[in-house]
């Protein structure tokens, strides 16, 4: 009885130990959205208001490849420091993880952002934009789509250039950060 005592413990153990603590993206989109620090809204692509019967194939293709953007913000202030460099502290923990490929990082005069995906370099699955400014708070926008090509990024800003989107679905956003 006691061998399988310890058997069973041995197995619980390594089964535990499998188990990733690692909590993903999409999880921590989840547990944000009842967070009062967070606004969280998601997007669909046709937001964008592009006619297809305006862009070349390639555009269209890359048009067709986005799904929508899930938009995740923390807004910082006196009261939530704490809480921003926690948060801060675990969106930078789980963008490092092994599955994202970093495409770029950008410095500006609003703060830094860098550029991921998910995927291969043939079909991103997954476009993840982190922007961070240590006075104002972060913003995490997933572009999800079906095996968006990198290629077609630049095909899709030209047909964003011809969209009639004007921030439409972003008033959110813009009042909740000028509150």
């Amino acid at each position: 009885m006691k061998k399988i005592y310890i058997v069973l413990v041995i197995l619980s153990s390594l089964v535990l130990a499998s188990c990733s603590s690692t909590q993903s993206l999409a999880e921590y989109f989840a547990d944000s959205a009842e967070n009062p620090n967070f606004l969280k809204f998601d997007l669909p692509s046709s937001i964008l208001n592009i006619k297809s019967g305006d862009l070349t194939e390639d555009q269209f293709n890359a048009f067709k490849s986005l799904k929508k953007l899930n938009i995740l913000a923390f807004k910082k202030n006196e009261s939530n420091t704490a809480d921003y460099e926690i948060e801060h502290l675990k969106i930078k923990r789980i963008l490092k993880g092994k599955d994202f490929v970093e495409l770029m990082k950008v410095k500006t005069s609003l703060g830094k952002a860098t550029i991921k995906y998910l995927g291969t370099e043939d079909a991103i699955d997954e476009l993840i934009v982190y922007g961070n400014n240590k006075e104002m708070g972060f913003i995490v926008v997933r572009v999800l789509g079906d095996n968006m090509k990198p290629s077609n990024m630049m095909q899709l800003l030209g047909a964003l250039e011809k969209s009639d989107f004007k921030g439409e679905g972003l008033e959110k956003l813009v009042d909740w950060i000028d509150n």
